[in-house]
């Protein structure tokens, strides 16, 4: 049987020869197959971490190339410009100002403790009131402080005053108007009031518009607390 095959082999054949005809080559895109993802993240792990060790490499040359470059640059002279301060809102001042003057934190007090403070501070603002006071007072010119005005209801002694009767009509009785002028305290305005009494007048004596004079009393009715002593001035 090997030498049949052998004889086969070496005979000639009457078929013609097939050229051979080679394969186009692939693209180099079909060439390189991608690696599985399981091979790409060891590399891209590698990368990261030479990446992450590039720099630390790398700030021995940039803290030199810093220090270089601040001894070759020049020092700022006094004629710089200063840079323009930023333009704060009225508000913005007034709390800054506040928070600059603002006392440091304290320990936490008791109340009985904060109380005390409170009286302490109280005291101390009336005592320094009572000193401006006095000091006031004692420059004041004589001339002008006000001689203080006699008790009028003491023991003893009833309230009278004068005025002008502007009804007669009832009997034995008189509704007498008294006027009063006086400036006030604060504003120094003349403060103009009138006040309204009525009278008793035993015998009728005084009219309408006349100018009497009367004296507290005892309750003589419902409305009658004053009597006419005299008749000042009578009406033209």
């Amino acid at each position: 049987m090997a030498d049949e095959d052998e004889s086969v082999e070496g005979a000639p054949t009457d078929e013609p020869e097939v050229p051979v005809t080679q394969e186009p080559e692939a693209s180099e895109a079909q060439a390189v197959e991608p690696e599985p993802e399981a091979a790409q993240e060891p590399q891209a792990q590698a990368d990261e971490a030479a990446a992450t060790e590039e720099p630390h490499a790398a700030e021995p040359e940039a803290d030199a190339d810093g220090a270089a470059a601040a001894e070759a640059a020049p020092a700022p002279t006094a004629t710089a410009r200063a840079e323009p301060q930023p333009i704060l809102a009225p508000k913005e001042r007034r709390r800054r100002a506040r928070a600059a003057k603002a006392p440091a934190t304290r320990p936490a007090v008791s109340a009985q403790e904060r109380q005390d403070e409170r009286d302490a501070e109280r005291a101390k603002k009336a005592h320094a009131r009572r000193h401006d006071r006095a000091k006031a007072r004692a420059e004041k010119p004589a001339s002008t402080v006000a001689a203080a005005e006699p008790v009028e209801h003491a023991v003893g002694r009833a309230k009278t005053r004068q005025g002008v009767v502007t009804s007669d009509k009832a009997d034995k009785t008189i509704t007498v108007r008294v006027d009063s002028a006086r400036r006030h305290r604060r504003y120094k305005k003349i403060v103009r009031r009138h006040t309204t009494f009525h009278a008793h007048d035993e015998s009728n004596e005084a009219h309408e518009g006349d100018l009497v004079r009367i004296v507290e009393s005892r309750p003589l009715s419902a409305t009658k607390r004053w009597r006419l002593v005299e008749v000042v001035e009578r009406a033209k």
